[in-house]
């Protein structure tokens, strides 16, 4: 057979050719805005009360550090500075107390609460700052004690700490949710389904749209690392000389995960003085992602939670 010339098979048909080389190029470039911005997520959880605050895609992840550091959510730091009931821990807690269990607690008295934690196993390296800047007005915190008492600067901190385009990066983020609202409600096709939390403006509770499955049991370590312990303490008992509140209307409590330290939790609880509020749900309870509490599971814990807690919350406030 004679050899074909490459350049000769071509030559009577550029534009051919050039549209092979413009399909392959676009689709990369889909590829690329479908796996690692925005458009990775849906868009079904926007409402006037609910944002992005984490889409898992590589080229955008985290929102809601910069969403409260840098003030691009307003009404959700002043639903928060009015709360008068606060929650402050990780994604766990979040995700525990993203319940309709605790939502029919604070309306049946009424109140108004706000879920102030963050993901990434944020610590009080944020969040002592942003209680200061916000000076809220809470009668009563429910700390959930799980790593909180460190300080150890997490991803989202180290940027938005040490690097000099973090609020623009931020300030971008915010605006691609509203291009992202208007194109995949519209064509939903266009975006994938990758893990989503949208968060409520006026309680900060979690909305997760997920796909995952990894159903994992909750387990205890009843382990005690003293220097651990002793670490934490210290760094406890400067956070909490700094809250406006009587020590007695802080509230420790542990959300149950697969390996929950609670050990090291009631340690730490005892050398404070603070009664660690954890309900003991002896079998059941199961994590969606062998870390956070899957949504029958929170429910659960959450109302076992205000049941115990009910008395000391209501004399605070």
């Amino acid at each position: 057979m004679p050899s074909i010339d490459r350049a000769g098979l071509f030559a009577p048909r550029p534009l051919i050719y050039t549209l092979v080389v413009l399909v392959a190029v676009l689709a990369g470039l889909t590829y690329q805005v479908r796996s690692r911005t925005i458009f990775a997520c849906k868009a079904d959880g926007y409402n006037a009360d609910q944002y992005i605050a984490y889409c898992n895609a590589s080229g955008y992840a985290d929102y809601e550090h910069g969403a409260f550091w840098f003030d691009l959510e307003p009404a959700a730091k002043d639903f928060a500075k009015k709360a008068d009931v606060v929650f402050l821990g990780n994604s766990r807690m979040q995700v525990a107390f993203s319940a309709e269990a605790t939502g029919n607690w604070f309306s049946a008295i009424p109140t108004r609460y706000y879920l102030l934690g963050f993901s990434y196993g944020e610590n009080v390296v944020m969040t002592e700052e942003l209680l200061r800047r916000l000076q809220p007005r809470a009668k009563v915190y429910v700390i959930n004690v799980d790593d909180f008492f460190e300080r150890i600067e997490t991803a989202p901190m180290k940027t938005i700490l040490h690097e000099a385009d973090a609020r623009d990066r931020y300030e971008t983020k915010r605006r691609w949710q509203h291009i992202h609202e208007r194109i995949c409600t519209k064509l939903s096709a266009l975006c994938r389904s990758d893990y989503v939390i949208f968060r409520s403006r006026e309680t900060g509770a979690y909305t997760k749209k997920t796909d995952r499955d990894q159903i994992t049991p909750v387990s205890d370590d009843w382990a005690v690392d003293q220097n651990l312990v002793k670490s934490s303490t210290s760094i406890a008992k400067g956070f909490l000389a700094k809250l406006a509140v009587p020590r007695e209307c802080v509230i420790l409590t542990m959300v149950p995960t697969v390996g929950t330290r609670i050990g090291n939790v009631t340690a730490i609880a005892e050398a404070l003085g603070v009664p660690l509020m954890t309900p003991e749900i002896s079998q059941g309870l199961l994590t969606f992602d062998g870390s956070h509490l899957d949504k029958a599971s929170a429910e659960r814990w959450s109302q076992a939670f205000f049941q115990m807690a009910n008395s000391k919350i209501r004399s605070c406030l």
